[in-house]
């Protein structure tokens, strides 16, 4: 059966049916356990964040190196940490950080990324830095509506990363005149949908309860994305974290967290059929933590 397009707008705005980008580019997503975190620490707390971060969610930390990861002289430590529930790339620059690395929230892998710059800038992104070579591949910059600046990356030799256990939230704030915007092109570029879009969701998830907010949810190959449309009046933690980290038991996670150096910032709380809290890690990295609701 095929609905006219007005009638399809009207169903995608009810959530009746997924909103699915259709574009002739090609997909240049790999998978989402190759979705990293960004996160920048001081040298200082690497060790104490990468301690932590494996026992609050398990996994491990690839071996660290001293490299350069920008196209600018810089030196930082990097390393993968693959948890069951996503992966983080670390960095403790023992330089000053060249803009505007530290701005970009995660790295995507892409097939090809000349290709990928070029799907870009068809969806509407503005390339902020433009490809240049790492010592394991390439990299590029991009910026999507809204100010929501993503890395993408290609390597030389293909990686192979085990399937997480589950796919983490990566949690993006835009404004009401931009979200549209930023949805409309970010599905264009990497094939997605709009699994939901709550016009009203609680505003308690933001920290202001009582209040309402509009809550979009996108599935791609790149993973999930759960984007939050604010005004901007937000109560700290809010807006500073950057991922939301599905967990089979909050309260056994806090515990860990606690246990090995992290600040529960917000405890846990229920809203939409979840079990949610703001968690901090050494070094300063702010997360979001969700389980079903019991």
């Amino acid at each position: 059966m095929r609905f006219p397009v007005i009638v399809c707008a009207v169903l995608a705005a009810m959530g009746s049916i997924p909103v699915v980008a259709r574009d002739a580019s090609p997909l240049i997503g790999v998978g989402s356990q190759y979705d990293t975190t960004h996160v920048y620490v001081a040298p200082d707390d690497v060790d104490k964040f990468v301690a932590s971060f494996t026992a609050t969610f398990g996994g491990q930390s690839t071996k660290q190196v001293v490299a350069t990861v920008t196209p600018t002289p810089s030196s930082t430590t990097s390393q993968l940490i693959q948890t069951p529930v996503g992966t983080v790339s670390l960095f403790g620059f023992k330089t000053p950080i060249p803009y505007p690395f530290g701005t970009e929230r995660t790295g995507y892998l892409v097939t090809d990324m000349d290709a990928a710059i070029k799907a870009a800038r068809a969806a509407g992104a503005d390339v902020v830095v433009t490809a240049f070579p790492d010592p394991i591949g390439r990299d590029a910059v991009i910026q999507w509506p809204g100010g929501v600046n993503m890395q993408i990356y290609w390597h030389t030799t293909k990686p192979s990363y085990a399937v997480s256990q589950t796919v983490p939230d990566n949690r993006v704030y835009v404004s009401p005149d931009r979200a549209d915007a930023f949805v409309k092109s970010f599905l264009r570029f990497s094939h997605g949908k709009v699994a939901s879009d709550n016009p009203h969701a609680s505003g308690v998830e933001i920290g202001r309860a009582g209040d309402t907010y509009r809550r979009i949810r996108i599935e791609s190959v790149f993973g999930k994305i759960t984007v939050l449309v604010t005004d901007g009046h937000l109560p700290y933690p809010y807006g500073r974290e950057m991922t939301g980290y599905e967990v089979a038991n909050l309260a056994d996670a806090l515990g860990k967290a606690k246990a090995s150096g992290a600040t529960v910032l917000i405890d846990a709380f229920n809203s939409d059929h979840r079990e949610m809290a703001m968690v901090q890690f050494p070094g300063g990295y702010v997360a979001e933590l969700h389980a079903a609701a019991k």
